[in-house]
């Protein structure tokens, strides 16, 4: 009885397979493209990052389901705005490339509809980072609410959090060991930054001395 068949069950088997084969190349190209879609906490746009910032990364979804974007000009920014210390402004002017010492992030941290532009300006000659300042679009244009100019500083998004790194030098401390690192995080509230956390860290003593306090 098998003869009598012919080949016609074998060759609808064959199709079958190929368009089950088909079906899962195509859904395991669209599980890849929604994976490469996801983001971080922030969106980097130029400037070289920071080594803190580099070693702690960590990819998690976007705090706001907003998604309005808006990239901006940080050199320019920095460069008109009053609140930045001439001592900032004349060290953007001495470099040959402003976007080597500019560093940008966008991330939603004041709960605009409009992302907020963090900006890290470092230093031409050692990258040493010497003031950070968060921007808030307000009625479409950016107003500063935020800066740290004390220097060595830098700043990261972390979700909805700002977070600014602080180091102290002592007189014969490298570069590369300072004597007592803080670590504050604010969160936006009443229109303004507060602080919620302080994490100190003192390097000078034997095993490292740490200590952290809480601000609700």
């Amino acid at each position: 009885m098998r003869g009598l068949t012919g080949a016609g069950p074998e060759v609808a088997r064959g199709t079958t397979q190929a368009v089950i084969t088909v079906g899962a190349v195509l859904a395991a190209l669209a599980l890849f493209v929604a994976a490469c879609g996801t983001g971080g906490t922030g969106t980097r746009d130029e400037g070289p990052a920071h080594a803190s910032a580099v070693a702690g990364a960590v990819a998690s979804p976007s705090p706001s389901p907003s998604g309005g974007f808006r990239r901006v000009d940080a050199v320019a920014l920095v460069r008109k705005d009053p609140a930045v210390s001439p001592t900032v402004k004349r060290e953007l002017n001495q470099c040959s490339n402003d976007n080597d010492v500019v560093d940008v992030t966008y991330g939603y941290l004041t709960g605009g509809s409009v992302n907020d532009v963090l900006v890290n300006v470092s230093s031409c000659s050692d990258l040493v980072g010497i003031g950070t300042y968060v921007y808030r679009n307000v009625q479409g244009a950016y107003k500063n609410v935020f800066k740290a100019e004390e220097s060595p500083v830098y700043a990261e998004i972390d979700g909805t959090d700002l977070t600014v790194t602080k180091q102290v030098y002592e007189t014969d401390d490298p570069v590369s060991n300072p004597s007592r690192e803080t670590v504050i995080t604010y969160r936006w509230k009443a229109g303004r930054f507060a602080e919620r956390y302080r994490h100190e860290t003192d390097y000078s003593k034997t095993g490292g001395d740490a200590a952290a306090t809480v601000d609700n």
